[in-house]
């Protein structure tokens, strides 16, 4: 924890509470649009309302309460400032300068207002129309060699309505290459439940939180990320629930909270705890606890059997799945002294959580991108999933897995076909129905658009949403790569990194947020969302703003498409005058979505469904699958290590309390006691110490790999904190520059961003001072 001798204050306060409700407040004022903003959030995750544009967690229909939380607050009040970035900023502003501003700076100017179209002699964005926008898109997409030379970037913001348009564009054009923000965060997670359960997503509803006697709570941070699931949490807590969280860092939210719609807790400041029991393994040492965790029930379960008792579940071992023979013979082989040193827990320790394992009966496991960004992130997964296969616990209320997705319809844009592996089912029914060939070669996932762009073999770049730049790997790399292309295109609110990192031409074309009102000729429209729990609900903007040259998201699509393609393989501006049009193609393209339209009116929207919930395994043998991965040999690999003869460390890259992906809404990380500061490294205190340096002092980090480049972030300050020696952690995306862009996940490609391997040196002010000139 932070020192109280340190320049940061650490935090007393619950999360939650009176500093919720201040942010808020704070938030609100500066939005510049109070008054509409106030309507706004009163409309958020409502019937009749819109989503929040924040994340994906669900919502249980609950006439009569708020449905926002601080940072949900915060996202609408930022999307619904009144400030407005039109033509004439950048007449004033050049590229040049811009890219120099920090990027609170540049989200601060307001919502994007107009066209704007790069002209590289001058150095500035000038005004553009949507027909020569479209019309500049068409041209270089159809002089291209091949189709396979465009990339086709999807943010997880954009609706169902959109991302189906999108993908249906993109096919017709002729490639798949999808990179998407989900290949950097939850792609882990896909990869290993198809693998294991026959279905990439997670297995549980919100209903189920309400059933658990146990659940275990895997690299997330609820109260900063999501912090409408600590409501959840702590309803769970409340009536007795064990809450198991394994996290590196202590995080207030894990800690305590208190609940805003609570009068009680809030006149009297009182709070809930949330986690009953708090284990910090090292960064990437999940896999190695919940082995251990195994180990210790597996013998436990021998002696049972010895008895005629038993602990597993054999009658669900033996109906339901595969693969477990082999899969127990690894635990055998896997000794103590590996779990130990690779998870950093004791035995002992381990041997409490699988304790209160084995006492639940109904028991979920939740995971975030603390999980995920490893490259044994499938494997860990996979072990997790073994450990609730062993007990039964997939498929009966109140059990079950889950990934807790970021963004609000992440998880709804890979259902709509937004997938760089497209499945050939799905691409017999685009097939089917539209009377095309969809291509079936499989495209580029993010790292591999980066490495196209690099060798200039993809030379046109559309972004729907997102600030890619500023978002993936080895930042350095990530700009060159969006410099090398002919063409980059950027559907977007706000002006953010990716937009002053121009190709040779470059767009940026203003769009509608999820508060805005959208009209078109059938009259206001609603789009849908998918949340993390598969349920799919309708999103409409409720205050009519000034939108200025503004478009949709499905209308800027239609555009482009109707530009390069014509009226094939759908008359596209047909679709857009009626988005329930575009739902009735979904309807007939896409499994558990028939009769969307209708379904829509029920309250909360409608449950997709999920087989393996129903334990119906869609895999290969019908059956689940035990998968037997060995540990690692270590988190981060002895011949990284070998590369310097300092003491290196861990570092993940996470998010501040004041940020959502890479936004930044403020400098306060209230829960983690920093203010005014982002060029931050935590660090436990003794390695502070042993690097002979104090709290505050300025460090500068580079990172360690095997190739020629020097990636380096230079005059952090160090701030003691409560985690594990050896483990060290910055945000992002201050700290992607030193995420190597070939460090990736074993089947997944996501960027290890929680498992850098790093040496910290104090700081040279020279070496700043010359990488500014």
């Amino acid at each position: 924890m932070v020192s109280d001798k340190s320049p940061y204050k650490k935090y007393s306060g619950s999360a939650g509470g009176w500093g919720a409700l201040a942010s808020t407040a704070k938030h609100l004022l500066r939005s510049d649009n109070v008054a509409k903003n106030i309507k706004n959030l009163l409309k958020t995750n409502q019937d009749h309302g819109f989503d929040c544009p924040g994340c994906a967690w669900g919502e249980k229909d609950e006439p009569g309460r708020f449905r926002f939380c601080e940072n949900g607050a915060k996202a609408v009040n930022w999307e619904a400032t009144g400030k407005r970035v039109t033509a004439q900023f950048f007449a004033e502003h050049s590229v040049a300068w811009l890219a120099k501003q920090s990027d609170y700076f540049l989200e601060q100017q307001g919502r994007l207002a107009e066209p704007v179209s790069y002209d590289a002699a001058s150095g500035h964005y000038q005004a553009s129309s949507w027909s020569q926008a479209f019309t500049l898109i068409a041209e270089q997409l159809n002089q291209l060699d091949s189709p396979n030379q465009a990339e086709f970037y999807t943010s997880g913001r954009t609706s169902n309505e959109a991302a189906f348009l999108y993908q249906l564009f993109v096919r017709a054009f002729g490639t798949n290459n999808f990179p998407d923000c989900s290949n950097m965060c939850h792609e882990a997670s896909g990869v290993a439940l198809k693998q294991a359960i026959g279905v990439g997503k997670g297995t549980v509803t919100l209903t189920d939180f309400e059933h658990a006697d146990a659940i275990f709570v895997f690299g997330q941070n609820p109260g900063t990320n999501h912090p409408r699931m600590l409501d959840t949490l702590s309803q769970a807590s409340r009536r007795g629930a064990n809450i198991v969280s394994f996290n590196p860092l202590k995080e207030r939210g894990l800690e305590r909270f208190t609940n805003p719609q609570s009068a009680s807790e809030m006149l009297s400041g009182g709070a809930t705890q949330i986690s009953s029991h708090y284990f910090q393994p090292n960064l990437g040492g999940d896999m190695a606890a919940v082995r251990g965790m195994v180990k210790v029930l597996a013998a436990r379960h021998k002696k049972a059997m010895a008895k005629g008792d038993t602990v597993f579940d054999n009658h669900f071992i033996a109906e339901h799945t595969t693969g477990l023979e082999s899969y127990l013979t690894a635990v055998e082989a896997t000794a103590w002294q590996q779990i130990e040193q690779q998870s950093g827990l004791s035995q002992a320790q381990i041997e409490q959580a699988a304790t209160l394992y084995q006492q639940a009966d109904n028991v979920i496991f939740t995971w975030a991108m603390g999980i995920t960004q490893h490259q044994h992130s499938v494997a860990t997964i996979q072990e997790m999933t073994n450990l609730q296969l062993l007990f039964g616990q997939v498929g009966k209320r109140g059990a079950g897995l889950c990934p807790v997705r970021g963004h609000s319809n992440v998880q709804g844009d890979r259902t709509m076909g937004i997938n760089e592996k497209p499945d050939a089912a799905f691409l017999d029914k685009l097939a089917e129905v539209f009377d095309f060939a969809p291509p079936r070669e499989h495209g580029h996932n993010t790292v591999q658009a980066i490495e196209a762009m690099l060798a200039g073999s993809s030379k046109v770049f559309i972004g729907l949403g997102g600030n890619f730049v500023a978002a993936t790997p080895d930042t350095a790399l990530s700009k060159q790569a969006m410099g090398n292309c002919q063409l980059t295109v950027h559907i977007a609110t706000k002006l953010n990194r990716t937009h002053v990192t121009p190709g040779k031409r470059s767009l940026i074309l203003p769009c509608l947020g999820r508060t805005d009102i959208d009209q078109q000729l059938a009259g206001p429209q609603q789009v849908t969302v998918e949340d993390s729990f598969s349920m799919v609900h309708a999103s409409a903007g409720v205050v009519a703003s000034d939108i200025g040259e503004m478009r949709s998201e499905p209308a800027i699509i239609a555009g482009m498409a109707e530009a390069t393609l014509g009226n094939s393989p759908v008359n596209w501006q047909a679709l857009i005058a009626d988005y329930s049009r575009i739902r009735q193609l979904i309807s007939q393209v896409i499994p558990g979505f028939g009769d969307m339209n209708q379904r829509l009116n029920a309250p909360g929207g409608f449950y997709l469904g999920n087989h393996a919930a129903q334990r119906i395994w869609q895999t290969p043998s019908q059956q689940a699958h035990f998968h037997a991965h060995e540990l690692p040999q270590s988190i981060v690999p002895a011949s990284i290590r070998a590369l310097s003869s300092d003491k290196v460390f861990t570092l993940q890259t996470l998010r501040s309390h004041d940020q959502y992906n890479t936004t930044v809404y403020g400098f306060d990380d209230r829960y983690r006691g920093i203010s005014g500061e982002r060029d931050i490294l935590l660090m436990n205190p003794d390695d502070i110490a042993a690097l002979g340096l104090s709290a505050g002092a300025k460090v500068d980090i580079e990172s360690l790999w095997g190739d020629d480049i020097k990636r380096q972030v230079l005059g952090f300050k160090l701030i003691p904190y409560d985690m594990p020696a050896g483990n060290t952690a910055a945000y992002f995306p201050e700290a992607n520059a030193l995420v190597p862009l070939a460090s990736v996940g074993h089947q997944s490609f996501t960027p290890t961003s929680k498992s850098i391997a790093i040496v910290v040196r104090p700081h040279k002010p020279e070496l700043k001072e010359a990488r500014i000139l």
